[in-house]
């Protein structure tokens, strides 16, 4: 079940911000750990290659690649180089992001502009360029990662932050349309949703910018917003992105797994 000997994953934003398991690096070890070939990217070169190391201390197979995903030129290269190694590409995992607090009066333009473009962009050209390679081959997966913001009321945590969650309501549309765009041509394309995770973003980042520093309250914070009474973790992540990429997700296209413990259940 769920073997992905053979094929071939680029997985985007593959490394982590700090010590831990990020979305990404997650994501791709599982994937390697079920036998898939990996193409790590990162913008941080550091980043990509200690999730390089760690899949290859477990025998799996996998290069780290760096690039600035906002770059079309650069994703263009990142996918040659991908085909150039393995000569194939069956799955892209599109992982980028980040959120920047701010309503639409105090967010300032040109934060606004780079959520979008860092959250939605990214997708739009790991596609934009990955897609190709999948039409020739007839056939393709491809998990673009969202958020519970961009599906609930994302001022009921204290914090608002409209251009990712603006952003991340559209990677899911986009998601849709690109599926019904291609599934004539055997390129299924689907969303993960995930809510609050506690990766190594909780402490590395939102510890600081949202709590304070003060990371054992915003957590304790964090896990009572959760009505299964705590976070999911990056591997509860990398488990949906393993399904919707595997062949037994051969008949899901264009559509959404939400991860995140229940929490639109409890959501205004």
């Amino acid at each position: 079940m769920l073997d992905m000997t053979g094929k071939v994953a680029i997985v985007t934003g593959a490394g982590s911000v700090g010590p831990g398991w990020g979305n990404g690096k997650a994501t791709a070890t599982l994937l390697a750990r079920q036998g898939a070939s990996l193409f790590l990217v990162d913008i941080a070169a550091p980043a990509a290659a200690e999730t390089q190391s760690l899949i290859s201390a477990e025998g799996g197979t996998a290069v780290a690649h760096q690039a600035d995903m906002l770059d079309s030129e650069a994703v263009a290269a990142m996918v040659a180089a991908c085909v150039a190694r393995f000569g194939r590409i069956d799955v892209l995992v599109n992982n980028v992001g980040g959120s920047a607090p701010g309503d639409a009066v105090s967010m300032p333009e040109e934060v606004w502009d780079r959520q979008i473009d860092f959250n939605l962009k990214t997708a739009f050209l790991g596609c934009k360029h990955a897609i190709p390679v999948m039409q020739r081959q007839g056939k393709g997966a491809i998990v673009n990662i969202s958020s519970v913001a961009g599906l609930r009321n994302d001022g009921a945590g204290g914090r608002t932050h409209v251009g990712y969650s603006a952003s991340k309501a559209a990677v899911i549309q986009f998601s849709r349309s690109t599926a019904g765009a291609f599934v004539k041509q055997g390129i299924r394309v689907n969303t993960v949703v995930p809510g609050l995770m506690h990766t190594p973003l909780v402490e590395s980042r939102l510890a600081k910018t949202v709590a304070g520093g003060d990371a054992a309250a915003l957590i304790a914070s964090r896990n009572a917003r959760c009505p299964m009474g705590r976070m999911g973790t990056a591997w509860d992540v990398a488990n949906a992105v393993l399904f919707l990429a595997s062949d037994e997700a051969g008949y899901i296209t264009g559509t959404e797994i939400v991860v995140d413990g229940g929490l639109i259940l409890a959501s205004p």
